[in-house]
């Protein structure tokens, strides 16, 4: 067991993403064919498209356009926030097939919090975790002569802090209020992290789409109200710069 890292990559993507949205949102102002629809997306037009339909809020044709990430070095706890996003689709590694036990491997990794770290007390934290692995080896053991579900059982010791992997998949509209709300100081330190990457990532991909992405503070007033971070103009040179 020990403790894990995040890393965020990039499974696959919608190909040529801006051109595809180009394409739904020309469709709904004009009474062209198909065909026709797609000879005059031009890279010109894309762009035009593009920002204008953000700037007036018609983000419906984003919609066509999907992100497949693999995401590993999360704890539960982060994934837990995670599946709160009901407009995504979700595969998540089994602890019930993938087990935690000693005997078959390392047992289990984990994570640990900033604030654990910067307490001093990592040594700490990471004794404890081998308690609960001692703990849960015992518990499968024991579980393993009723003939009753070892693993799905003993599970029920496992800490928030164990390590998870897991697939996601979004469409370019989800992501965008994914990273309105998780890309904000406010949010929780993991979850941020992990919607950090997932932007430096597509960012690139779909430049238009994701330009004003981040934290309601990057383009207007900040939505947290008396819980805000106060820091709107750190937070607007950070994203203008990612």
């Amino acid at each position: 067991m020990a403790e894990s890292r995040l890393n965020v990559v990039l499974l696959n993507y919608t190909q040529n993403p801006e051109e595809t949205v180009s394409h739904a949102a020309r469709l709904c102002y004009s009474s062209s064919t198909i065909e026709t629809l797609k000879e005059r997306v031009t890279q010109n037009d894309q762009d035009r498209f593009v920002n204008k339909l953000a700037s007036i809020g018609h983000t419906s044709p984003f919609e066509h356009v999907s992100f497949t990430f693999g995401v590993e070095g999360i704890s539960r706890a982060c994934s837990h926030q995670l599946v709160r996003h009901r407009l995504a689709s979700f595969s998540q590694q089994s602890q019930r097939y993938v087990g935690s036990h000693s005997n078959d491997n390392k047992g289990f990794d984990y994570i640990i919090p900033h604030s654990v770290k910067q307490t001093g007390m990592e040594g700490w934290f990471s004794g404890k975790m081998k308690e609960l692995q001692k703990w849960y080896d015992e518990l499968v053991e024991v579980l393993s002569n009723t003939g009753e579900s070892v693993y799905e059982d003993a599970r029920f010791i496992l800490p928030n802090a164990i390590e998870t992997k897991i697939v996601i998949t979004m469409n370019a509209r989800e992501l965008l209020h994914f990273f309105n709300v998780r890309c904000c100081n406010r949010a929780q330190w993991e979850i941020r992290e992990m919607a950090m990457e997932m932007l430096r990532i597509t960012k690139p991909l779909a430049p238009n789409i994701f330009k004003n992405s981040g934290p309601s503070c990057v383009n207007d007033k900040c939505e947290e109200g008396e819980m805000s971070c106060g820091k709107t103009q750190e937070v607007r040179i950070k994203f203008q710069n990612l």
